[in-house]
């Protein structure tokens, strides 16, 4: 299987620009994603200090998921019950996957050769992750690349910058995830027991804002501000990614459960296999494009894809729960 990955290197080479347009008629519902070309904290005094180990213990109980006001694909809403777990309190950060990388040297997908793809040249499939690139100027719009050589080691264009351990980690593919969680001996959540933290303890909220329209409450998420994809004014204080805890968390104690990146869950999509579903949206989320900053929200994605809007977090099972 040449998987997604290797279609998108296929893209970037055969019509090089033109990669964004093909992503985006393949996903039309994946609307931005992100190791940017300007990218980066605009204002970080107010973010928190990640810790490794943090959890939060999510208590069993019933809970409304889906949503019969978002997309097609979140509905209908129902009720379901979940059994109690645990959570990490943010999305794994660069340093923390940085650690299993030192102790195990695993190699992720996006550093490995993809495998062969039926008339390319060998020699120009090569390591590397989608990009989605910022626009340079204000007659410019963002694009897809594929850039040789991104992956979790080189998400930022600051990448010196002395706080970029506590960013989350992203260009990770599903079974990149899944083997961070292992070696921490955790696992993926589910899609129901990431919503049901997402939407906290009071229920399901139609996004991050709930019933306001994001440009008139104040930003608790870290997207898009502005019209997508020609410029994000950075009103919530940052213009790409941020780091892990920069906005408020929910009333279960988590943070960045929307925006900022999506997250990988152990759930396949429509029972592919080969996909997985994403959750919670990310930085390139605007009101006029995706707009996917809702526990609600679900997206299918390619197992062996790898881009600078996902990630992920881990969770355990809570004995007796």
């Amino acid at each position: 299987m040449t998987g997604f990955r290797g279609l998108l290197l296929v893209s970037a080479l055969v019509v090089g620009a033109a990669a964004a347009a093909i992503f985006l008629l393949k996903h039309p519902d994946v609307k931005a994603s992100a190791a940017t070309v300007e990218s980066g904290p605009r204002a970080s005094a107010k973010c928190h200090k990640p810790v490794a180990g943090d959890q939060i213990t999510i208590p069993a109980g019933a809970f409304q998921m889906g949503s019969d006001e978002g997309y097609p694909e979140e509905r209908p809403q129902r009720t379901e019950q979940v059994k109690a777990f645990q959570i990490d309190r943010y999305e794994v950060t660069r340093a923390q996957f940085g650690a299993f990388v030192a102790a195990t040297g695993y190699v992720t997908a996006a550093e490995r050769k993809p495998k062969p793809v039926q008339g390319i040249d060998p020699d120009k499939l090569v390591p590397g992750s989608a990009v989605f690139v910022m626009p340079e100027a204000a007659s410019d719009s963002g694009e897809w690349r594929f850039v040789a050589g991104a992956s979790w080691r080189t998400p930022l264009p600051s990448s010196e910058d002395k706080d970029a351990g506590d960013y989350p980690v992203v260009h990770i593919a599903y079974d990149d995830a899944e083997a961070y969680a292992r070696w921490r001996g955790r696992r993926l959540p589910t899609e129901t027991e990431w919503e049901r933290a997402a939407a906290g303890a009071r229920g399901q909220a139609v996004s991050a804002w709930g019933r306001e329209t994001a440009a008139k409450a104040q930003w608790r998420a870290n997207a898009w501000q502005g019209p997508f994809p020609v410029r994000d004014t950075g009103v919530d204080g940052f213009i790409g990614l941020a780091p892990v805890g920069c906005f408020d968390a929910n009333d279960f104690g988590l943070h960045d459960m929307v925006g900022n990146v999506w997250e990988w869950t152990s759930d396949s999509f429509q029972g592919d296999a080969g996909r997985g579903v994403i959750k919670g949206g990310s930085f390139l989320c605007a009101e006029n494009y995706c707009a996917r900053y809702r526990a609600s929200a679900r997206q299918p994605m390619e197992r062996d894809f790898s881009a600078g809007h996902i990630g992920f977090r881990t969770v355990a099972d809570v004995t007796g729960g």
